[in-house]
């Protein structure tokens, strides 16, 4: 299916001023996540007849900039995070700063610890609060927390979050709700996870407290995309035209990345279109993404067709725009247009990333140009910044790629010295190199660091590493496996 761009992705119109306020605006599509919208608090006693607790939203208002959060906040968060260690407990550290921590306080520390894997913690902050004064049931809070349980794979907790809620006199929501439906998605058996989603969506509608919004639908069509349910993902597009809610640009991208990333180009074409029937203005999320789609499927010329759109609209490239045309002309060993395209990005006075760099190092390992690759690692090398882990399993990548065990691991002994320490990402890499190439030495060398470090390789590590050979290689000693010093020391690979 051709790319119809007539009239051209410029052209499109803005929605008009009189649409709802869920249709696309040029400063909602910066950003592509799909968030919840933030609970508006609720003008009402938070005690109800005979003394039950109702809830009171106290969630702060979603934050339309970076200028409208509180800096105190964020300062007493950051104070709070420094704090948290194994010699000062968390309650503790909560404890003493008992006079000023309020519930946006506590939902920043949500935040943060919910991007680490101290999802625990999370409770305990919120047991803490549940103790407090102040504390009024929310279903700001569980939104939040069941959100970030379903983020960390603990679907039974956010099940048990959400048993919690309604046990506590809240009542459920749609962003509740919308938390819930994400969370089933995290988990790893997504043909379930789908079912229950469609299921929760259903009762959804039963529901006049809970009618589905635009969120709901962005959350449902993405994942259907995902996983290749175009019939649907119809479906689901006719229910929402059929509504009284109006998709926005977060609909349209999700959906389209989603098939780009599966190669799924004319199922995305067709969402473009339907784009356009929506009047729906394309933001730099959807030219980033119609140009890494059409990148990797090697279909260029409409690639750069939609790099030429973008330079006319009122859009500006961004670095990932770049990063993607330089990695994808590597792949199809187009080194000449790859370089063209880094010279035009200097040209515009961007400055390059550690992404950009790790895209050159790859580009030219794919062209059989190792030395010049070599040359890029060791200007960053020079020029005193820290280097990336990435940055080093790129290079690694090379030197693999090309029949290079040998300078591979000398590599890799250098980082080592240099500071960078290398993760299980970095020994699967070695490991499937040294294996393809029978380098014995070097898969025993390899084993020797990896126990000194504390990774345990198991079944999932050798099966990850040497997929493409459709055989496992011999258990490594039982000795080696055994010999970390405490279970806290050892990171399953």
């Amino acid at each position: 299916m051709p790319l119809d761009l007539s009239p051209p992705l410029t052209s499109i119109s803005l929605c008009p001023s009189s649409s709802s306020p869920s249709s696309c605006t040029q400063n909602s599509s910066r950003n592509c996540r799909l968030t919840h919208p933030w609970l508006r608090p609720n003008v009402v006693d938070p005690r109800g007849p005979g003394g039950r607790v109702r809830c009171l939203s106290t969630r702060p208002k979603r934050r339309a900039s970076a200028a409208r959060v509180d800096p105190e906040a964020e300062d007493l968060v950051r104070v709070l995070m420094r704090k948290f260690s194994d010699r000062e407990p968390l309650l503790k550290t909560m404890d003493k700063y008992v006079r000023v921590v309020r519930t946006e306080h506590c939902f920043l520390l949500f935040e943060e610890l919910g991007k680490t894997d101290k999802w625990t913690q999370c409770l305990e902050v919120f047991r803490w609060m549940q103790k407090q004064r102040w504390y009024v049931a929310d279903n700001g809070v569980y939104s939040k927390l069941i959100s970030v349980m379903g983020k960390k794979g603990q679907t039974r907790m956010a099940m048990w979050l959400f048993s919690e809620m309604r046990n506590s006199g809240c009542r459920p929501d749609t962003s509740v709700y919308n938390a819930l439906i994400t969370a089933h998605l995290h988990s790893s058996d997504k043909a379930k996870a789908l079912a229950k989603a469609l299921g929760y969506f259903g009762k959804m509608k039963g529901m006049e407290r809970c009618k589905p919004n635009v969120v709901t639908y962005n959350i449902l069509l993405r994942a259907f995309a995902q996983a290749r349910n175009v019939e649907q993902v119809n479906d689901l597009f006719k229910d929402l035209d059929q509504s009284i809610v109006s998709p926005d640009i977060y609909t349209f991208n999700g959906v389209m990345d989603a098939y780009g990333k599966n190669g799924m180009i004319r199922e995305m074409e067709s969402v473009l279109s339907r784009m356009k029937s929506n009047q729906c203005k394309p933001d730099i999320i959807t030219f980033n993404l119609l140009i890494d789609s059409y990148g990797k499927r090697q279909d260029f010329e409409k690639m750069e067709q939609v790099f030429k759109s973008l330079l006319r609209s009122k859009e500006k490239p961004t670095l990932p725009t770049f990063n993607s045309m330089i990695i994808n002309y590597g792949k199809a060993r187009l080194k000449d247009k790859a370089e063209q395209v880094f010279q035009r990005m200097r040209a515009m006075k961007y400055t390059p990333n550690h992404i950009t760099y790790e895209s050159l190092i790859m580009m030219y390992g794919f062209c059989d140009c190792v030395s010049k690759a070599r040359d890029i690692f060791d200007e960053l090398i020079e020029s005193g910044k820290d280097i990336k882990l990435s940055t080093l399993n790129a290079m690694l990548d090379v030197y693999c790629m090309n029949g290079l065990p040998i300078e591979a691991d000398l590599l890799f002994d250098t980082a080592k010295i240099a500071g960078v320490n290398p993760d299980s990402s970095t020994y699967k890499l070695l490991y499937k190199a040294y294996t393809k190439s029978q380098k014995k030495e070097l898969v025993d060398k390899l084993l020797e660091c990896m126990d000194r470090a504390g990774i345990v390789p198991n079944k999932r590590f050798f099966l990850d590493a040497l997929g493409a050979f459709g055989s496992l290689p011999a258990s490594p000693k039982p000795d080696s496996a055994k010999s970390s010093s405490s279970p806290e020391a050892t990171i399953k690979a």
